[in-house]
């Protein structure tokens, strides 16, 4: 357990990997009421430091979760038992998905990545903009989809956790049908016009400088899209070709994950009508650009 400041305490999984760093980061909040945002993976040890992280005297009187990934949702039915505290969220695995990601999975694709929790149900559904209140706090549920449809960040006095969407590591994950860029891109709009002096990530370490953040990371897709325009400008290409002619010195590992970051850009390029799929909107179908 560590203290990250007062009533806000971080405990890590032991869940270290490609696509969740150090592991996931486990946040309690309060000092007598005490809420935990993204219990984890189901495991027992992690189980075992949550429960010995809450100060003798406390209570666990509310789960959060940001998102249903199976390295941030499964622990909170298991913690839920054991505390009698609700699990909430903004919904089940399938929430918040746009129009066309909703097509994209009734067509038979699938997500990639850090895997989905399909079993995922809250006992108490949050809207954006919900404000959770205990006498030790006040938090507020902001929708932030991008990274999974029914992605939560929480504000918390100048405070911000953003699950998976803003991390200082890396990147975010985005990965069709769960992940949309053009949500994505909307979700970051929304985090800057938020003042926050630190966001604490799903993942790594504090990020002690969020709009910098914020800035790198819509740069970082921005220069994203136009490499794939740039590729796209000889003929048409697939996500496997463009992501091995863009992705050049990224570590082997990861290429699964880049070439699902390329086909979210390519979804987005065909939604604004940048870009077109030569057939069926698929993975594997090539893309053209479109004349201006």
């Amino acid at each position: 357990m560590e203290q990250l400041e007062p009533g806000v305490r971080l405990v890590r999984a032991n869940n270290p990997s490609p696509m969740t760093y150090t592991g996931t980061n486990t946040y309690l909040l309060g000092r007598h009421h005490i809420a935990v945002i993204d219990p984890g993976p189901n495991d027992t040890a992690h189980l075992e430091a949550i429960l010995a992280a809450v100060p003798e005297g406390a209570k666990i009187t509310h789960i959060l979760v940001t998102h249903a990934h199976l390295d941030h949702s499964p622990l909170a039915r298991v913690l839920a038992k054991q505390t009698g505290a609700p699990v909430y969220a903004m919904g089940d695995s399938r929430t918040g998905r746009s129009a066309i990601m909703e097509q994209l999975a009734a067509s038979g694709l699938m997500g990639g990545g850090e895997g989905v929790d399909p079993g995922f149900i809250p006992d108490e559904v949050l809207q954006d903009g919900t404000i959770l209140e205990s006498p030790d706090w006040q938090i507020e549920a902001i929708h932030t989809p991008g990274h999974f449809g029914n992605h939560m960040s929480f504000a918390l006095q100048g405070i911000v956790f953003t699950g998976d969407h803003v991390m200082g590591w890396a990147s975010s994950l985005v990965s069709p049908p769960d992940g949309d860029l053009t949500q994505f891109m909307a979700s970051c709009a929304v985090l800057k016009a938020r003042p926050a002096r630190v966001f604490y990530a799903g993942h790594g370490d504090p990020i002690t400088d969020p709009q910098a953040r914020l800035d790198w990371l819509i740069a970082h897709r921005k220069t994203r899209e136009a490499q794939i325009i740039e590729a796209l400008r000889p003929t048409p290409a697939t996500t496997a070709i463009l992501t091995k002619a863009i992705y050049t010195d990224v570590d082997p590992r990861l290429l699964p994950a880049a070439e699902r970051n390329v086909l979210a850009h390519l979804i987005d390029l065909t939604q604004r009508g940048i870009a077109a799929p030569q057939g069926a909107l698929s993975a594997d179908v090539p893309f053209a650009l479109q004349k201006p």
